[in-house]
């Protein structure tokens, strides 16, 4: 039995460090900041939604209730785990938790991409909207800003992370 559990806690590791290093350690959008994503997507039904790193699929959920045909891409198990349950328990519709790198995604169709990933891999993130989304798509990102880009609007709360809204031209 000592023996699964140390294969279980090792599986859970090596996937939880494979995210970090594609994209972010899982670290949840703050609940008090999903109103402020809503404000910021302004969401229209039918609007397609991606989550790049979706963690545990609470805005994925939300964005779908607000009339999003939202997807969640995740590849760390646990949080990927744990979406699929949130998604399936709630009943969400038009609702998607994917396990799979957003790197390695054709994101031309979205309406509406939202990341809250290391800057470190913004550079990369960047060339990759700009190739691969349309004219008029919004970007959200939580926390940082994209280097190059001018936002739209930037969403400051008190003592709360920053959001910024950008939109592609």
């Amino acid at each position: 039995m000592s023996t699964l559990f140390i294969y279980i806690i090792y599986f859970l590791l090596v996937s939880f460090a494979y995210a970090c290093l594609k994209g972010a350690p899982w670290v949840p959008t703050w609940n008090g900041d999903m109103q402020r994503f809503l404000e910021l997507a302004d969401i229209k039904k039918g609007q397609k939604m991606y989550d790049l790193g979706c963690g545990d699929g609470r805005l994925v959920c939300i964005a779908a209730n607000a009339g999003a045909k939202a997807v969640g891409f995740e590849i760390s198990i646990f949080p990927y785990l744990l979406a699929c349950f949130r998604v399936i328990f709630s009943r969400t519709p038009n609702c998607k938790i994917q396990f799979k790198n957003f790197w390695q995604v054709d994101l031309g169709d979205a309406d509406i991409v939202y990341f809250f990933l290391m800057p470190k891999f913004y550079p990369r993130l960047k060339e990759k909207l700009e190739k691969e989304l349309r004219v008029g798509t919004k970007v959200i990102a939580y926390s940082w800003a994209i280097e190059g880009w001018v936002p739209l609007k930037k969403s400051t709360h008190q003592n709360k992370v920053n959001m910024y809204l950008y939109e592609i031209k």
